[in-house]
């Protein structure tokens, strides 16, 4: 397998160095590996996964490493499958990787995977039918995430980035698109596919076009003149999430004004579509999201989801596999 790791990925665990580093309050050992380190531990582990070889990584006694929530021993999972990044050559997968830096050695990996062969928002993929999953490489190689340094001037606080990406969720939980700070035509982009592209990324191309080509500033345009139906806080009170649950942000690079965020949809009562666990990248300019790039997947009902403290349970658990309370006849399950 090829993985295709745009600028966001190779962004991802250099976010999530410093992340391993900072987040618990040890600020004062964040100059023990800087930037530039934390690009060296990125390399050294995705080419120590490329030759399949764990003893080429710096890796501590116990590492822990989950791939869409189930946990893999180094050298299983994409230490078997993963040949290399960029051109396709065999089966691509689009990721996300969260790496945590400890005393410059690696401590936990957590990738959350997509592949053309996923279950999607309607189950599994059909038989010759699209990818379920809106799982499309073209359109992201071809409409990567940015790869930038913001000037110091024009950043906002850790904590202002958190409250930032925190209103978005709160949006989608109220159901009120008004709720988010985001840019009118805000766009998203979900497992490679603009979900919408809004008015800041190009629309999928017409039938007969080359697939994930920009397509001109006709979208960009449209977007702009009705940013209202065609962003990524559109339609929410449609939306059939009726929780974000176990909400996670591990990762805020100050210098990219970029912010990683983790979590889980729960459906609304009696609805049908299933759970998805999801990594939200989002970039965000004068204090409002400007764009958002997602690699998500829908898991088993009975997988423990996402299996990272300090949420390690499943959201929710099925009523069947919750046990009866004692002296409870087995027919009132």
């Amino acid at each position: 397998m090829r993985v295709l790791v745009s600028s966001l990925v190779l962004s991802v665990v250099i976010v999530a160095g410093i992340h391993g580093l900072q987040a618990q309050g040890a600020r004062a050992t964040a100059g023990a590996c800087d930037r530039a380190c934390l690009l060296g531990m990125l390399d050294t582990y995705l080419k120590a996964v490329i030759a399949h070889d764990p003893s080429k990584a710096p890796l501590v006694v116990g590492f822990r490493t989950t791939e869409n929530a189930l946990n893999v021993r180094p050298g299983q999972g994409m230490w078997k499958t993963m040949t290399g990044f960029g051109a396709v050559q065999r089966e691509p997968a689009l990721v996300t990787v969260r790496l945590r830096v400890e005393n410059r050695r690696l401590t936990e990996a957590e990738w959350y995977i997509a592949r053309a062969t996923d279950p999607g928002l309607n189950g599994p993929r059909r038989a010759g039918g699209p990818p379920a999953n809106s799982f499309n490489p073209e359109y992201l190689t071809a409409n990567p995430p940015p790869d930038r340094s913001v000037p110091a001037a024009k950043r906002l606080t850790r904590d202002d980035l958190e409250r930032i990406v925190n209103s978005y969720f709160d949006a989608i939980t109220s159901h009120d698109g008004s709720v988010a700070l985001t840019h009118p035509g805000c766009g998203r982009v979900e497992n490679g596919s603009p979900t919408p592209a809004g008015a800041f990324l190009p629309p999928l191309p017409r039938a007969g076009g080359p697939r994930g080509a920009p397509a001109g500033r006709a979208g960009a345009a449209n977007a702009q003149a009705n940013p209202a139906s065609n962003d990524c806080v559109a339609n929410l009170q449609n939306f059939t999430a009726q929780m974000v649950v176990a909400r996670r942000i591990p990762l805020i690079d100050e210098q990219a004004q970029a912010v990683l965020a983790l979590a889980l949809f729960v459906r609304r009562a009696g609805v049908a579509t299933p759970r998805n666990v999801f990594s939200e990248w989002f970039f965000i300019d004068d204090q409002r999201i400007r764009t958002i790039y997602t690699a998500m997947f829908y898991p088993p009902p009975d997988l423990a989801v996402p299996n990272w403290p300090p949420y390690w349970g499943n959201w929710p658990l099925p009523e069947r596999f919750v046990p009866l309370p004692t002296g409870q006849p087995a027919g009132r399950q």
